[in-house]
């Protein structure tokens, strides 16, 4: 077994029954997270055009269809996905149905934030820093494995909730995005999400938001970086995130709290200096909030793992 396999292995039907619950009209369906759009198609359809303005995830699981990108057409069968750069034209049509698909707008900055983790962990991927300075891989249609299998249901089961949709939702998209840096079109993905982020004026925010986060950051400061004025900024920033930049900001400091009091090494009040929380009492009061328990409390709970 390799390492890492799923314990449970899922089967194709429970990603299909999945989707089609999130999917019960024809055409486009949202797929209440940012960026997700589940397509339905009782028959065939098309041809569709659109431009893409973001790393794209396309997973067709039911039917067949056909995407043209760049005047090269692809066949895109069941339970492969492909990987679509910002700002290219797209041509779409379904030649078999039933169809189902999933398409997810992934930002860049979590894609270079994930291959950063796995470059310093590993002194053997140590070699592949430079992938995003080659030229970009072909378009590609990858066969859909078990471990990213597993990780898209997951990520589809956690907007069952409120709750798991704000916890545990962001965590498998997080892994769904390391199980393809671990495959063939690693090198795509990569270099894919460096040319999104030198366009995406969000994506450069949420990068300077990550190297700043002890410092104190207001929406004015994020609105200078991008050249606009807040009410424009935050605008933008709620459409391609789906939450207000405070907000988001808010979670990113408090994921980085989770993070540190994993670790083990800092103390709280450090820690609340360390993600840019002036007031320790007021750190511990949103911890709570977003968590569910004390800083310290989870910090105790996770040490004892």
């Amino acid at each position: 077994m390799r390492p890492g396999y799923p314990l449970n292995p899922v089967s194709q039907d429970e990603l299909i029954a999945a989707l089609a619950d999130r999917a019960p009209d024809e055409g486009a369906n949202n797929g209440a997270w940012p960026g997700l759009t589940i397509f339905r198609f009782s028959g065939p359809a098309g041809p569709m055009w659109g431009e893409v303005m973001s790393v794209l995830l396309c997973i067709v699981v039911e039917g067949r269809g056909t995407v043209t990108v760049d005047g090269q057409t692809y066949v895109h069968d069941p339970f492969h996905y492909l990987l679509l750069g910002s700002h290219v034209h797209v041509e779409a049509e379904v030649l078999q149905a039933p169809f189902l698909s999933f398409v997810l707008q992934i930002d860049p900055v979590l894609v270079r934030q994930v291959s950063s983790d796995m470059l310093e962990r590993s002194a053997a991927a140590r070699r592949t820093r430079d992938v995003a300075a080659r030229p970009v891989q072909r378009v590609c249609p990858v066969a859909l494995d078990q471990e990213l299998l597993g990780a898209l249901l997951r990520f589809l089961r956690a907007m069952a909730t409120c709750m798991d949709r704000r916890v545990l939702a962001p965590l498998y998209l997080q892994e769904m995005v390391y199980r393809m840096l671990q495959r063939e079109q690693s090198g795509r993905l990569i270099a894919l999400a460096a040319a999104g982020s030198a366009s995406n004026p969000v994506s450069a925010v949420l990068e300077y938001m990550r190297r700043h986060l002890p410092e104190p950051l207001t929406v004015s400061d994020m609105a200078d970086l991008v050249s606009l004025s807040p009410s424009a900024f935050a605008h933008m920033f709620r459409d391609a995130t789906g939450r207000s930049p405070y907000q988001f900001l808010k979670e990113m400091r408090l994921d980085r709290a989770r993070e540190l009091l994993v670790d083990g090494d800092f103390t709280v009040t450090r820690i609340s200096k360390e993600v840019g929380y002036a007031s320790v009492s007021h750190f511990i009061a949103e911890f709570r909030g977003r968590f569910g328990v004390t800083p310290r409390s989870y910090g105790e709970v996770n040490a004892a793992r």
